[in-house]
């Protein structure tokens, strides 16, 4: 049975794909919360968690050592920050930037080893639409997202010989807390912003663990380097 490693596992999307890959496959979960992880562990199938701050020194060294057997990465550990361009701290550049956008890179540099020496592996990143399309007061997070897209194309082609594939799912207004949080920021109401989507609702979670359920099977082999947009029809005008 194949071994899955989940970041941003301790709720909304990253809980989900966990739980819905849990069902066929070995999975263990990172994230900060050691309380909640403790939780959704007692609860499901899933086999065990590391606690940590991705975004601290050495720490993604750390998840290696506690889960250095990993066939299938998902790269979801995220954060957002909603600001005018000029509003930005050099800290909250960097911040975004690491867990976005370096995090995804370097647990990818340090799994693909393994996969290579396996000549099977996945690889699937959780972007946002953001990085497909402009969004006023979202410059830094599209650009962190944004990285993603040229990070899929690049690693696939090079990994490829080796039977691993690497993909993008790239979200668009997604049903849980974190987007309640990123609506109470923004200047529209939910029904505003519902009125843009056209199939007027939001993405479920379940909708996402699915799609990365399909991108690490045997049936999408052939799907490689991709960023596709999981968004209602948000993208498509």
């Amino acid at each position: 049975m194949k071994n899955i490693l989940v970041t941003g596992a301790t709720k909304g999307i990253g809980k989900e794909i966990a739980i819905v890959l849990s069902e066929t496959y070995n999975v263990f979960i990172a994230g900060r919360n050691e309380t909640l992880l403790k939780e959704i562990v007692r609860k499901t199938n899933i086999k065990d968690f590391i606690a940590v701050d991705l975004t601290l020194p050495n720490a993604c060294e750390k998840v290696l050592n506690k889960f250095n057997d990993i066939d299938i990465l998902v790269n979801n550990a995220g954060d957002y920050i909603y600001k005018q361009l000029d509003e930005y701290s050099e800290q909250e550049i960097e911040h975004l930037f690491k867990i976005n956008s370096i995090v995804p890179f370097i647990l990818a540099s340090l799994y693909s080893k393994n996969m290579k020496e396996k000549g099977w592996g996945r690889i699937v990143n959780i972007g946002s639409i953001s990085a497909m399309i402009g969004e006023a007061g979202a410059a830094l997070y599209s650009s962190t997202k944004g990285a993603l897209i040229s990070f899929a194309k690049a690693a696939a082609l090079e990994l490829a010989p080796y039977g691993i594939t690497v993909n993008t799912i790239h979200p668009g207004w997604v049903d849980t807390d974190l987007g309640e949080k990123s609506i109470e920021e923004s200047n529209f109401s939910r029904n505003e912003i519902i009125e843009t989507i056209p199939q007027k609702r939001f993405i479920s979670p379940n909708e996402i663990a699915n799609l990365v359920k399909y991108l690490i099977s045997n049936e999408a082999k052939g799907l490689t380097g991709q960023n596709i947009n999981l968004c209602a029809g948000l993208t498509i005008g």
